[in-house]
């Protein structure tokens, strides 16, 4: 391995991988050779090695096997920094290993790139190893790849062969959403298209290896982009605090006012900090180190993420994220991992397996019931915790994540949130100056006159399962035995109180803010109200639940997706999967099924005249040992009076 002792900064980092024995290292070792980077005396250490092993062939591969097993297995087994230089600029090209047993070196190496090569071979095209690695090249996000068909020697220079493989390498990354910006036709073990063109193929006129890299652009940091400042540490100087970390993108200044998430904590920069101290410091912009002052002592901590106070990060409990899996023991739902991007660290739970896609013929299996090493999924995460959140299609550095177990990384991937709302605002308040008013009609009154509690009997479930029904025929049972009761349903109320909301996972959330809401007031009254919402979030229904908390319940109707898809009473799953109603859920919406529900109503396997049984049972037990207790305390109350 090439090794320098002073690293250049500005060194553009380009990553090499494919499918194993198709010429990568033999790539790099003549690369090095043919830009004159080999250290002094490394080619004839190479002669010595190759006459040693009886090859009178030069293998160029043994520049970079550190390794005696490598060179015992004749395959690469470490991600290999190399340091070398062209005409235009200096590199540091990542050899990554193509066996798949050692992907997550692969993986580490590949998310530190600035650009990748793709290697393939001209006699074999495109293999397993190089549909996954391109595949996981989409998901860490790298937009500038070229591909080197390589061995074109051993497939005598044809065109033919060069046009075919060519085609079948970009209709492949075509179809995972990449792009190749070049590809050259190679041959490693020659120097055919390394540094310079030779001769062996005059029928290819575009650009040698050696200009490829060159004309890779660097990625300018990402000044333009919501601010982003994760907390690494605070440093305490006697009185004063110095919040320090890396601005991974846009900028801040001092007398910037600085959202912390997820505190939701604000404060005003008083001072940039820099070491050496520079007074005439004022601002940081993206890429750079430092450290902050404030104008007031908020709790910060590390893994907090400052920003300005107009786009910041989302906030939310529940994430997905497109996931390549690289531990022996598979992913499996309920399972706990530790998962950090920027400088956050949290405790998730599997909440579901959404999608396991075979990177081969992306064949998709929405039923997987775990996730095996190397496979690439789409998982949906719970934690804890409330976390600031940024998609990786709206912030590349804050966007990856490494998942890890037993303290050894399990896997990686991009944070994505289609159909999850930013729970931020749906919890921000906008109205100031509001007061509490107290009524001077007691809830004892209430029971006593109604005879009865007010309560909340909330209907939860997948579109189909029976909810609205299920909601009025109880309405109906309970005001015939002369209990005062009210439905809200999804239907009724989205055509007057929440007719501005459409479907998006923001609305959604304001939807069932509101009802909760409303219902609360409801309830108050004295009424027992049911409301029948698929309200699939369950951080959605906890709000709801907070709006009056000694009075809800949570009553799970349950029917699985393929009981509700063959009822369709409306027809919504037959256009949701005809494309013509977007965002359904269930279809391409998540739902989350209650984590501890007061009740669950089995409809699947239940008729309705049981389920109304169970439902009405449940509620007169509720609000009946509330109403007999309010009235022996108010007799209690008239006795003494008396």
């Amino acid at each position: 391995m090439t090794e320098i002792t002073e690293v250049n900064h500005n060194q553009f980092r380009v990553v090499i991988v494919g499918h194993v024995d198709h010429g990568k290292s033999t790539l790099i070792g003549r690369l090095l050779y043919d830009t004159k980077s080999l250290p002094d005396g490394k080619y004839e250490e190479l002669v010595q090695i190759c006459k040693s092993r009886g090859t009178d062939a030069l293998e160029w591969s043994f520049v970079l096997d550190a390794f005696q097993a490598e060179r015992d297995q004749a395959i690469t087994i470490d991600t290999t920094q190399i340091w070398f230089s062209t005409q235009e600029r200096d590199y540091v090209i990542i050899d990554a290993p193509g066996h798949r047993e050692f992907l997550k070196n692969m993986v580490s190496g590949a998310a530190a790139a600035d650009a990748a090569i793709l290697v393939v071979d001209a006699t074999e095209g495109v293999r397993e190893q190089t549909k996954r690695h391109a595949y996981l090249l989409s998901l860490l996000g790298l937009r500038q790849v070229g591909v080197v068909i390589n061995k074109m020697d051993m497939v005598g220079h044809s065109s033919e062969t060069y046009a075919k493989v060519s085609k079948e390498v970009d209709d492949y990354l075509q179809s995972i959403g990449l792009s190749a910006n070049y590809i050259v036709p190679i041959s490693a073990r020659e120097g055919d298209m390394i540094s310079s063109r030779g001769d062996a193929m005059p029928w290819y006129k575009g650009k040698t290896l050696v200009d490829v890299l060159d004309a890779f652009e660097y990625d300018s940091p990402p000044l333009s982009r919501a601010l982003r400042f994760p907390i690494q540490d605070v440093y305490r100087f006697g009185e004063e605090r110095i919040l320090v970390g890396r601005v991974e993108s846009g900028s801040l200044s001092k007398g910037d006012k600085i959202l912390f998430s997820p505190t939701n904590e604000e404060a005003v920069i008083t001072n940039i900090k820099t070491w050496p101290t520079d007074s005439s410091k004022v601002t940081a912009g993206a890429g750079e180190v430092t450290g902050i002052t404030l104008d007031e002592r908020i709790f910060v901590e590390r893994g907090h993420i400052g920003s300005h106070t107009t786009n910041p990060p989302m906030l939310s409990n529940v994430f997905r994220a497109n996931i390549f899996w690289l531990a022996a023991k598979p992913l499996k739902v309920g399972n706990t991992y530790k998962v950090r991007y920027a400088t956050v660290e949290a405790t998730v739970t599997v909440q579901s397996i959404d999608l396991v896609i075979d990177t081969d013929d992306l064949g998709q299996n929405e039923k997987a019931g775990e996730v095996g090493k190397n496979a690439v999924a789409e998982v949906t995460f719970r934690s804890q915790d409330m976390l600031p959140i940024d998609p990786y299609t709206d912030n590349q550095k804050t966007g990856r994540l490494v998942i890890y177990e037993d303290y050894d990384i399990a896997g990686g991937g991009a944070i994505n949130m289609e159909g999850y709302p930013d729970q931020r605002l749906t919890s921000q308040p906008k109205s100031e100056n509001i007061y509490m008013v107290d009524t001077l009609v007691s809830d004892e009154t209430r029971i006593e006159l109604k005879g009865h509690a007010g309560g909340i009997f909330w209907f939860t479930g997948l579109s189909g399962a029976g909810k609205s029904t299920l909601a009025m025929a109880v309405e109906k049972a309970l005001f015939e035995r002369g209990l005062h009761t009210y439905v809200l349903d999804g239907d009724n109320v989205r055509h007057g109180l929440n007719q501005d909301l459409g479907f998006s996972p923001e609305d959604r959330a304001e939807n069932i803010r509101r009802i909760g809401e409303v219902a609360a007031l409801m309830a108050d009254a004295g009424l027992i109200v049911i409301s029948a919402f698929i309200s699939p979030y369950q951080e959605d229904r906890n709000r709801a639940r907070a709006a009056a908390p000694d009075v809800f319940n949570e009553i799970y109707v349950s029917a699985d997706l393929a009981t509700c898809e063959d009822r369709d009473p409306k027809g919504l799953y037959k256009k949701a999967r005809a494309g013509e109603i977007a965002e359904f859920t269930g279809i391409d919406s998540p739902y989350e099924a209650p984590s501890n529900p007061e009740m669950v109503v089995d409809t699947q396997n239940n008729d309705i005249d049981t389920c109304v049984e169970q439902v009405i049972k449940y509620v007169e037990e509720r609000v009946a040992l509330k109403s007999s207790a309010s009235n022996d305390q108010t007799k209690k109350e008239k006795a003494i009076a008396v």
